[in-house]
């Protein structure tokens, strides 16, 4: 199959922000790399797809497993134009409710996993001179909130990593584009959401994060295509952002979180500032 067709290589594609990016691309006429522990989750995309698609079993906490993803898709299709790091899951609980176990697949998953992927994919696209890595953070990767701290510290160590890698791959003409949506109409409450026994302590505290996070589902008010559709328009575009916040909840919360760091670094630059040696 010719080259000159994009191609797109999806983790997670089975649901939410996953399956929604795989039936944009393919409704763009793209190739799809569609990405799941269990290929029987993807038949819904077959009917859609046809040849352009191909759906390979990945669980990218196995080790060699994304390794063997990549050299699949690229030998069906000659390429991959653009990588989704998109399978994750969230927890919701206080630290003291949340066991190390917990807090350390969690972070195998939507970390190390995507780490694994792209690590994959990048001697790939280092030879061609193109590409381009999307890794699927949250408005919770830029700040955080009581319940959330597992789930967000996973994103602003996914977001710190995304950093760093597009000054490295830069030259290579890779692009890196970390997403940060807000609520979007997904399962993510509903199929990768994880609840943490309640503890008394933290029952006050805790309540409305986690009646909030039930009565969201199906609620949602961002559209999954629209947010597919707005990443690859920011992927065409010759000024790439770094960041893509997508939703006005996710646009508020980071412009609201980054007033107010601007605002502390002003009211403490004094004291930050005369911790010189005295020479």
């Amino acid at each position: 199959m010719s080259t000159s067709t994009p191609t797109w290589f999806i983790t997670g594609a089975s649901s939410g922000f996953g399956l929604a990016f795989a039936r944009y691309a393919l409704s763009k006429g793209y190739n799809v790399v569609a990405t799941a522990r269990t290929t029987e989750k993807l038949q819904s995309l077959q009917a859609e797809g046809g040849d352009r698609l191909l759906t390979v079993e990945l669980d990218v906490n196995r080790a060699g497993a994304a390794d063997e993803a990549i050299a699949t898709a690229i030998a069906t299709f000659g390429g991959i134009d653009v990588l989704i790091n998109n399978a994750g899951y969230a927890i919701v609980g206080a630290l003291e409710e949340t066991p190390e176990a917990e807090i350390r697949a969690l972070m195998d998953t939507n970390f190390f996993g995507a780490m694994a992927v792209t690590r994959a994919a990048l001697p790939h696209m280092r030879k061609r001179g193109k590409g381009a890595i999307v890794n699927i953070s949250s408005m919770g990767g830029q700040m955080s909130f009581a319940g959330v701290g597992a789930y967000s510290a996973t994103k602003f160590a996914l977001e710190g990593f995304s950093e760093a890698l597009a000054q490295e791959v830069a030259p290579f003409g890779i692009k890196v584009l970390v997403v940060e949506p807000g609520a979007f109409r997904t399962s993510l409450v509903s199929n990768a959401e994880r609840f943490m026994p309640s503890h008394d302590a933290y029952r006050e505290t805790l309540a409305g994060v986690r009646k909030a996070m039930l009565d969201m589902d199906g609620t949602q008010a961002g559209d999954p295509l629209k947010a597919a559709a707005a990443i690859d328009l920011a992927l065409a575009s010759e000024n790439t952002p770094l960041r893509l916040q997508l939703g006005d909840d996710a646009i508020d919360a980071v412009r609201q979180h980054a007033e107010r760091l601007l605002a502390d670094l002003e009211i403490w630059k004094d004291v930050g500032s005369n911790t010189r040696l005295d020479v």
